[in-house]
């Protein structure tokens, strides 16, 4: 029998959410990194969205993704539940594209309930697209659901703290 901090398992009522895409995900993702690469334009585009650099731990595999942000505590804060986000390491750097500009940062990665629940809150409050791509409901105040966070780290999702340098 489960515990309750257990994560839902797959055909339960409330079971985890897969990622959600957008049709056409790739074009977009193409057009939104251009959009990140040209001057001026990225001042606009950049105010929510930057490019991750990322290398695949297995394979290799260079990959530029374009990320949603949320500015919190002076620092970069992402969240994902792609496969991406396993790439990812705590104490390892990454490059970002931040308005334009290509520097390295600092990743934390929080994959605990606590932390991922914790921080994807922050996201959610600040970032109504982002709570409704992950599937987190709101209150009338701008709230998250608890039962909706928690259920978003059963899906195996993993908040990340970005210091850029």
């Amino acid at each position: 029998m489960p515990t309750p901090s257990d994560p839902p398992t797959s055909g339960q009522p409330g079971a985890p959410a897969t990622p959600q895409t957008l049709p056409l995900q790739g074009l977009v993702n193409r057009l939104v990194r251009g959009l990140l690469r040209t001057p001026l334009l990225c001042r606009v585009v950049g105010s929510r969205l930057m490019t991750l650099y990322i290398v695949g731990r297995k394979s290799g595999r260079h990959y530029s993704v374009p990320v949603a942000y949320t500015r919190h505590d002076g620092l970069l804060l992402i969240g994902t539940s792609f496969r991406w986000g396993r790439n990812l390491r705590t104490g390892e750097q990454v490059d970002i594209r931040l308005k334009g500009e290509r520097r390295p940062a600092d990743v934390r990665v929080y994959a605990d309930e606590a932390g991922v629940t914790e921080h994807y809150a922050v996201i959610a409050r600040d970032n109504r697209n982002f709570a409704k791509l992950n599937k987190i409901g709101l209150d009338q105040s701008g709230n998250p659901n608890p039962a909706d966070l928690r259920l978003a780290w059963a899906a195996g999702a993993r908040a990340i703290l970005l210091t850029p340098r």
